[in-house]
């Protein structure tokens, strides 16, 4: 499995940031995918990765320990499921995103390697979490 995580200190109390997160499709278009549909515990993702067009179809699922959790039900990964959770500072909260991933070798071939799809869900990642900023700002 590879992963991808990222941390940041957004200055806000951990109940505020859990709020804002449970806007699932305004929190996932936050980062920058091309399009999101949200209908119930499933979310609809497509975006342009290089010259790749990548789908995937997400389910929401309960984890102890996490803000929010989702984990792909149909896609190029063989697995893929990421996780948000949030620790108190003195200053506001951690908030921590990690996505855990096996690349389908037959379906992403040459066009994506895991460098590619790290380096894109690093992006997305920090996208959320400068758009919980704006939305949590004094």
């Amino acid at each position: 499995m590879n992963s991808v995580s990222v941390s940041r200190e957004i200055a806000a109390p951990p109940d505020a940031i859990r709020e804002r997160m449970q806007d699932v499709g305004a929190f996932m278009r936050a980062a920058g995918f091309d399009e999101v549909v949200v209908e119930g515990d499933r979310m609809e993702l497509e975006n342009g990765v290089g010259i790749a067009t990548i789908e995937l179809t997400l389910e929401l699922v309960d984890e102890p320990g996490t803000a929010l959790a989702y984990r792909q039900r149909d896609g190029i990964f063989e697995e893929m499921v990421t996780r948000y959770t949030l620790a108190e500072t003195e200053s506001g909260t951690e908030v921590t995103a990690e996505t855990e991933y096996a690349i389908d070798v037959a379906l992403v071939g040459k066009l994506l390697d895991s460098t590619v799809i790290e380096r894109q869900r690093r992006r997305e990642l920090e996208q959320q979490f400068d758009w919980l900023e704006r939305e949590l700002a004094d």
